[in-house]
């Protein structure tokens, strides 16, 4: 460990973590259940789908090693499955139609990628590339009986979180106690996506209590950066921002209530959009947030291209209709919204919330982006965002106004080990303080005068977008990442978030702390730890990632706005290697 762990204990003094852990109860009743679990993960993948690494993964840890480079370099996919994984999802479908591809080929090669991408980085909680492979052939046959596709995500491979309820096998949210949960139902969400055509093959890892910024837990353990695998892929969305940063799936799913949906985007070096709530279907998932509506868990789209970031939303809720199949869901169709001209664009710019000083990769990241939108004739106005204390200790304490008595529920139930960041996850807010209704809507209260307050802040000054760094720092150190105030902010807010990837990656020669860094004054604790970390030979090539945000329900101008800042003044492919 890197971090200065004087720090992080003294930071550790809400919750006292009493009547969590039993050890001798967890050994006797439950190790031999995860180690069942992980024997079948290890059977479930395909031997002839694998590949020879080039020395053992904890080898290629220490050495920070590069598995995107590698995957091209070495060329361990045929030019027909580069040709096939390295399409937009729209051209995968039109080419099933034409003739030129079948869902069965398409399937194989994205099947191919994705066991050698969680290979590398450990990604999947479930791997069933046979059932995959039956989809596949279903949905050939339909489109040649029947001469249409079976809907917008006919034959695509798509990767799913694993705490979305999948009908028939086991969902246990990173919880050792529901190792043997089987849901009945698919959520309304993989309902949906499976009506649209979709192919299911892998659902991916994500972190003990669903509420780390990291993917650290007691059945599957770490998710890497594919890009550099010393560092954390994110979370909680995390073996999805993995899988899609190599390209083993067309796009994938994952859940945000605190930047899980970008932390691993961002991390790990692909894009994503969190959007407004109630654009997408919430039921039929496991988790200890049920019934928690003061910041609402929200479901969105992980890919390396904005344009699929796009279909996937125009597809799912345009022809998915979540309202049909969750009653929280907004009838709200998806918009068709044209790219903005640059000249068109003002965009506020924070290049620090108050809270946490970025690292020196992010503050250069956020220069050069700027500097290209401005000289593309964006108009840019720096933005000091207000109250950002208040936002983020209000939104930590709705985190936890059930006094923890969910997590406690699921996690004393088998007795397992709290990891590192789940100690530090239950010490938010007030930790076990049970919140009465009155203190809550005061927490309610205080969040909705935020959302006017920014909300009035760019109406009145004309601003369309607002432009943040995702983290104060690029990916960090597995179990070292403490801060959330970069995306929790845009949560309690409920601002439609877009992560996208600059093209821009970590320089230890040139990402290093000013002399002028270095007489800095720490204005917490808690931005004394996160800063310490960053040492610049620690965290080679790391994707730099920012967020793009705006009012609530204008998720469709975001994604446009995407494309404009990504594909044509950045130019940006993830696709092109």
């Amino acid at each position: 460990m890197s971090t200065n762990n004087s720090i992080f204990e003294s930071l550790l003094t809400i919750e006292d973590f009493a009547g969590f852990e039993d050890q001798a109860r967890y050994e006797a009743e439950w190790l031999p259940k995860i180690k069942k679990y992980q024997e079948n993960l290890k059977n479930a993948i395909p031997k002839e789908l694998t590949v020879e690494l080039p020395k053992p993964v904890a080898e290629l840890i220490k050495e920070q090693f590069n598995a995107v480079d590698y995957l091209y370099s070495a060329k361990l996919l045929t030019p027909k499955e580069f040709e096939i994984t390295d399409s937009t999802i729209s051209q995968l479908v039109d080419k099933q139609v034409e003739g030129e591809l079948t869902a069965v080929e398409i399937y194989n090669a994205f099947a191919h990628r994705a066991i050698i991408a969680h290979q590398f980085t450990n990604c999947a909680a479930e791997i069933f590339i046979d059932e995959g492979l039956k989809q596949a052939e279903e949905r050939d046959a339909y489109l040649k009986e029947h001469g249409k596709i079976v809907g917008p995500l006919h034959g695509i491979p798509i990767s799913i979180k694993e705490h979305l309820n999948y009908k028939g096998k086991v969902t246990h949210a990173s919880f050792v106690s529901l190792i043997e949960n089987v849901t009945p139902e698919h959520s309304g969400t993989t309902k949906i996506l499976e009506n649209l055509g979709a192919v299911f093959y892998i659902r991916t890892t994500q972190p003990q209590t669903l509420m780390h910024l990291d993917s650290n837990n007691n059945i599957t353990g770490l998710t890497k950066c594919p890009f550099n695998l010393l560092l954390s892929a994110g979370g909680s969305s995390s073996g999805e921002g993995a899988i899609s940063a190599f390209g083993g799936s067309a796009i994938g799913v994952g859940s945000d209530i605190g930047g899980s949906v970008r932390s691993p985007s961002a991390f790990s070096g692909t894009n994503a959009l969190r959007p407004s709530t109630r654009r997408i279907a919430e039921t039929g998932t496991t988790s200890a947030g049920a019934g928690q509506e003061s910041v609402p868990a929200i479901f969105g789209p992980i890919g390396r291209s904005i344009d699929d970031i796009d279909y996937w939303m125009k597809s799912y809720i345009n022809e998915g209709k979540p309202w049909l199949i969750d009653a929280w869901a907004l009838p709200i169709p998806w918009r068709s919204v044209p790219k903005p001209d640059p000249k068109d664009l003002t965009i506020a710019v924070i290049r620090d919330d108050g809270l946490v000083r970025v690292s020196p990769p992010i503050r250069r990241g956020l220069n050069e982006v700027v500097e290209k939108l401005k000289a593309a004739g964006v108009r840019i106005v720096e933005f000091q965002p207000p109250n950002t204390k208040l936002a983020y200790e209000t939104i930590n304490k709705m985190y936890n106004c059930d006094g923890n008595y969910m997590q406690k529920k699921y996690l004393s139930a088998s007795g397992e080990p709290l990891t590192r960041l789940t100690k530090w996850d239950l010490n938010f807010g007030d930790g076990s303080k049970h919140y009465n209704v009155k203190e809550n809507r005061e927490l309610n209260y205080i969040r909705d005068g935020l959302r006017n307050e920014y909300t009035k802040f760019l109406v009145e000054n004309k601003i369309d977008f607002i432009l943040s760094p995702t983290y104060n720092n690029v990916a960090p150190h597995s179990e070292e990442v403490y801060n959330w105030s970069y995306t929790t902010l845009f949560n309690i807010l409920d601002f439609p978030t877009l992560v996208f990837q600059t093209g821009i990656f970590q320089d230890p020669n040139v990402d290093k702390w000013t002399e002028e860094d270095l007489k800095y004054e720490y204005r917490s604790d808690l931005e004394k730890l996160e800063n310490e970390n960053y040492k610049p030979d620690e965290f080679i090539g790391a994707p730099i990632g920012l967020q793009l945000s705006g009012r609530r329900y204008t998720d469709e101008e975001i994604v446009a706005a995407g494309k404009t800042i990504v594909d044509d003044i950045l130019k940006v492919d993830l696709l092109k290697h």
